[in-house]
């Protein structure tokens, strides 16, 4: 039997547990510091998601909770390499596509007669409306997970892609948990949003299919007070109550993409890779940015909040010249927007969204 150390992310929060990994002679086995088995994968149930690191990330087939378990140690990999020798690499299982040729053989010649007569773009304006909210889910999970591959680009140096874990960080989570809390109770949304700060330079946020939310480190540090921060995270509440990620990723992946998810073909497929990116190079039309900052300045107004914060914010990002300066920038005309969401604006109630000690905790959940 081989002992090492992992993080493991069990697919129902988004915390992440530091756990021994044990290799049997039948099972990759997975527990805590209590030793608690929180996962037990047969190996020809492994597959790796693609990813730029040199982290294994390995998901169990076919699992409705997407749980994830990443590996840093060479040796350790090496070590699984051995034990589970057929280890799906590409997210496309032979067995599944041999069980699934014919439909898929259906599916497509369903997709090209749609895309000819219709487009991709018309079609998935007509399908994000009406997928179910856990087929979403079940989008959002697979997207996530590539997502986070795709940006995650402090593990490789053992620091946490995830803030509120490092060493006077953890006193931010709490204020941060409690506006998230605030807006998900006016939001009216079908899902409960999940959010969480990750370490990324960019003054920027992302919301992926299914109710997850990224706010970048760059973004805590560019907003001067919870109303700012707030207001851009209801933007991004904004684009999920309507659907734009989910309707972005089917035009960026194609009609493939919801074909395979259907058929549970999906994770860590090249069709996620897609979609992933399209999630992060994503830039809406001006229309859809007006609808999320309605959707905004709404929420906003509902809890009581400035909603104007999210026109000063724009307006202090909107000369930025740096990369990764997008956040809220699709629109042309700066003062146009911000004239719009000023107008649509009602004063807030006074009552503070996190009290001074609390932001100042925030504005330090990444160190």
């Amino acid at each position: 039997m081989t002992i090492g150390a992992g993080l493991f992310y069990d697919g129902k929060t988004s915390a992440r547990h530091d756990v021994a990994v044990e290799l049997t002679d039948k099972v990759l086995r997975v527990t805590d510091a209590q030793s608690r088995v929180l996962a037990e994968w047969r190996y020809d149930e492994l597959e790796s998601v693609a990813t730029p690191d040199r982290i294994m990330r390995l998901a169990r087939k076919h699992n409705p909770v997407p749980a994830r378990l990443e590996v840093a140690d060479p040796a350790l990999i090496a070590a699984i390499d051995d034990y589970a020798e057929g280890i799906d690499r590409t997210g496309k299982l032979a067995k599944r596509q041999r069980g699934h040729v014919i439909v898929w053989t259906m599916a497509a010649t369903a997709s090209l007669l749609a895309v000819a007569w219709f487009g991709v773009p018309l079609i998935a304006e007509k399908l994000a409306p009406i997928i179910p909210v856990s087929l979403e889910r079940k989008l959002g999970a697979a997207v996530e997970m590539q997502t986070r591959a795709m940006l995650d680009t402090a593990s490789a140096s053992g620091v946490p892609f995830e803030c509120g874990t490092g060493r006077g960080e953890a006193a931010g989570l709490a204020p941060f948990a409690k506006l998230i809390a605030r807006l998900n109770q006016d939001a009216g949304l079908p899902v409960t949003v999940k959010a969480s700060v990750v370490r990324r330079k960019e003054a920027n946020a992302i919301a992926l299919p299914g109710g997850t939310v990224y706010v970048f480190q760059g973004l805590i540090a560019k907003a001067e007070n919870p109303d700012e921060l707030a207001g851009v995270i209801a933007h991004e509440m904004g684009h999920l109550a309507h659907r734009d990620g989910t309707r972005s990723v089917l035009q960026g992946a194609g009609l493939s993409f919801l074909f395979g998810m259907l058929l549970g073909d999906f994770v860590g497929g090249g069709a996620v890779v897609v979609a992933a990116r399209t999630v992060l190079q994503s830039s809406y039309t001006r229309d859809v940015e007006t609808a999320a900052d309605a959707y905004a300045v709404d929420l906003m107004n509902q809890i009581g909040g400035n909603a104007r914060a999210l026109g000063t914010l724009l307006t202090r990002i909107g000369g930025a010249t740096e990369p990764g300066m997008k956040i809220l920038m699709d629109h042309p005309d700066t003062r146009l927007r911000v004239s719009v969401i000023n107008a649509r604006a009602r004063a807030s109630n006074g009552t503070p969204l996190l009290d001074p000690a609390e932001w100042a905790a925030l504005k330090k959940v990444c160190g």
